[in-house]
């Protein structure tokens, strides 16, 4: 007969507590506000995740992304999608040495650690497609040959709204492998008051060279290592599972969450455990990453999106009828 795991606490996060600071006090010096999904991006680092940025243009996502890629002592591409970007340009193409009367594969931009794809819903599905393998398993397959990707690696993806002229829906399926869709709303009174002062005080639009790397890619690897052993009680893990398993017997939603959900949920939320210096997961960090993980899996039922219902609204009423364990 199998005996529970008995869980003792004897992980020191200190190191993961003090990166994240640090992390924190470099973005401080271009950001104002946004502390809250500052917070799911610094997560998604740990949780070995990818993300969804969205919002109108204007609202910092990319400056945003590229000062989070800054803080992270690897090597850094931005790709810009575009109508007519073809999967080639994305992951590398074969070029023909005359030298050599070989082939020669000529690594694309996403050959890298930190990806930022800017305005990924500009680009048609075909290219968006390309991304589905290397999102999911670390690796590209160009020609019969397969490359693995070195780590950490991370996209990080900003959108502009779907209703926007000129964009095109991302796939369930690419929407899947994002762990946490961000939306950036505009800024307070007071916040746009702090930017327009910070930017008049400056010499540079952006002084994003301000921004220091203050964690390596072996730091990264390593606290992505404890991250994963943050403990999570078998009623939470049920707990997580009732809300999902609720998004599949909804009557206001025509899809429900996969079961990639209910992962993305787990390592969210023991990512947001260790930012906060404890080695094991309350609800609190798992209602906390609800919404950025599920709002972008599930789809609304035809009726009710036409009555002005939102995923997160759904989400929201999800969470919040089932109790919490205690």
């Amino acid at each position: 007969m199998e005996t529970e795991e008995t869980f003792t606490d004897t992980t020191d996060l200190s190191e993961i507590r003090n990166a994240v600071d640090k992390i924190r006090a470099e973005a401080a010096k271009i950001i104002v506000g946004q502390d809250k999904i500052l917070n799911l991006l610094i997560a998604s680092i740990l949780a070995e995740g990818h993300v969804l940025i969205e919002g109108v243009p204007g609202l910092a996502k990319t400056l945003m992304a590229k000062i989070l890629a800054r803080t992270i002592s690897v090597p850094f591409s931005r790709i810009q999608f575009t109508p007519d970007l073809m999967p080639s340009d994305v992951t590398g193409t074969s070029i023909y040495n005359s030298k050599t009367n070989e082939f020669e594969f000529r690594k694309g931009p996403l050959f890298s650690n930190v990806i930022l794809i800017d305005e990924i819903n500009r680009a048609p599905a075909k290219t968006q497609a390309a991304l589905f393998e290397v999102m999911e398993e670390l690796q590209i397959s160009v020609d019969g040959t397969t490359y693995p990707m070195a780590e950490p690696f991370l996209v990080l993806a900003t959108q502009n709204p779907i209703d926007q002229e000129g964009t095109y829906r991302l796939p369930e399926a690419q929407l899947d492998r994002f762990i946490f869709k961000v939306v950036v709303d505009y800024p307070s009174i007071d916040e746009e008051l702090h930017i327009l002062s910070s930017h008049s005080k400056r010499k540079r639009i952006h002084d994003i060279e301000d921004v220091n790397a203050v964690v390596s890619a072996a730091e990264v690897i390593k606290m992505r290592e404890q991250v994963r052993h943050v403990h999570v009680e078998e009623k939470l893990l049920r707990f997580i599972t009732q809300i999902v398993n609720t998004t599949r017997n909804n009557n206001a939603l025509y899809l429900g969450a996969s079961p990639r959900a209910s992962i993305a949920i787990m390592m969210g939320a023991k990512a947001l455990a260790a930012m906060s210096g404890r080695s094991f997961v309350i609800p609190e960090d798992i209602k906390d990453v609800c919404l950025p993980v599920l709002a972008h899996r599930i789809i609304l039922a035809p009726e009710r999106e036409m009555e002005g219902v939102t995923p997160a609204q759904i989400v929201k009423q999800i969470v919040d009828g089932i109790e919490v364990p205690r």
